[in-house]
């Protein structure tokens, strides 16, 4: 099953409000993801079982070593107004204080690490979309795990977010180690996740 397209209402210029009320009523089957891309909703199937295995293996690490006043959440939005989106990250790591009061999204730059595993049929958004958007919010580590990439499973971290663009802090293939660096501080063992 591939990521279905919602077009929001028709009109250039769309605003920001209309997007995430649009986003907000979108009835989409349980388990679906409904994200705004580029001012397009879009929503995506649910992930398979290795997606969510590397999920939790990851998140089971990084509770390890994160402040007992931050969280790590699966199934917040992230909001990038400038860049006409809001993503929803397989993984979030935000400090608890930026939760409080209504909505179902948070800044984009209140997050402390974003991680997108990606999906055959969503990879190219996570791999460039998501990138250039997170990297222009300011978002200050992301990690991309690729199980889908070149045959080659590899896992990046991005940060050192400047005018926009993201440098390239590290890049292994699954079964090498990668580090995350300050707050974290963590080794991660890429061997672990489950490859497609």
């Amino acid at each position: 099953m591939s990521a279905l397209t919602v077009e929001p209402v028709p009109g250039p210029g769309q605003e920001w409000d209309d997007l995430v009320r649009i986003w907000e009523e979108t009835d989409a089957p349980e388990g679906c993801k409904v994200e705004i891309i580029e001012e397009i909703v879009t929503v995506s199937p649910p992930p398979s079982t290795d997606h969510n295995v590397t999920a939790e293996l990851l998140q089971r690490s990084l509770y390890t070593v994160i402040p007992g006043d931050w969280g790590i959440y699966q199934t917040l939005g992230v909001s990038l107004p400038g860049r006409g989106g809001i993503y929803i990250p397989d993984l979030v790591v935000v400090p608890r204080a930026v939760l409080s009061g209504p909505g179902h999204h948070v800044p984009a730059d209140a997050a402390r690490l974003v991680v997108e595993i990606t999906s055959r049929a969503n990879a190219n958004h996570d791999r460039i979309s998501k990138v250039n958007g997170y990297a222009k919010a300011g978002v200050e580590l992301f990690l991309l795990l690729d199980p889908w990439h070149s045959g080659r499973p590899t896992a990046t971290l991005y940060g050192e977010p400047d005018a926009g663009t993201y440098r390239v802090l590290q890049a292994v293939e699954y079964g090498g180690k990668l580090t995350l660096p300050e707050p974290f501080d963590l080794d991660l063992d890429t061997g672990v996740f489950p490859v497609s």
